[in-house]
């Protein structure tokens, strides 16, 4: 699914006085809003969905697949997410 199909699923569900626009916008403002608090907060908690934490990866040798040469990975800060049992009971 990407997210033109996904705005259609927001807007069937909202019923029929909703419009595309409107949907687009509702996902949006969600999507804004998990942005902004793993940002803030550095985990956001949606219970029965999941949790969106972020955690840090450490520096790592890797290597590159084009020369086959070993390449140093520095360390960085990511996004994890969990799902929750109602998330993954619902398979």
């Amino acid at each position: 699914m990407n997210k033109a199909q996904l705005i259609e699923e927001i807007q069937k569900l909202l019923g029929k006085e909703a419009t595309k626009t409107c949907a687009e916008k509702a996902l949006n403002a969600v999507l804004a809003a998990i942005k902004a608090g793993v940002k803030k907060n550095k985990k956001l908690q949606l219970i029965g969905f999941g949790t969106f934490s972020v955690v840090e990866r450490k520096a790592r040798t890797g290597i590159n697949p084009q020369t086959k040469e070993k390449i140093k990975i520095k360390a960085c800060k990511v996004v994890k997410f969990k799902p929750g049992a109602d998330f993954k009971a619902s398979k």
